[in-house]
């Protein structure tokens, strides 16, 4: 199989940036190791002000999306 439709292929993931989410809360949050550590991403992108949820997704990436992964056609059986 070749890069998806029309030679569009999804971007790789980007890595979670720990070395900064770590500074951010040890630092300026002032929290222990283990505070940041038991922390969900959720808390700690609302104690760096950053709470609420993310843009949805634009109709041009959906419909990027649909192109990279098209659902496959249904198999039908013989009657």
């Amino acid at each position: 199989m070749g890069g998806g439709a029309r030679g569009l292929s999804p971007a790789p993931p980007r890595p979670f940036p720990w070395d900064d989410a770590l500074a951010l809360a040890l630092g300026p949050l002032g929290w222990r190791p283990a505070d940041f550590w038991a922390a969900t991403p959720r808390e700690l992108a609302a104690a760096l002000g950053r709470a609420g949820a993310p843009d949805g997704l634009g109709r041009a990436e959906f419909e990027r999306m649909l192109a990279a992964h098209p659902d496959p056609s249904p198999r039908r059986s013989a009657p």
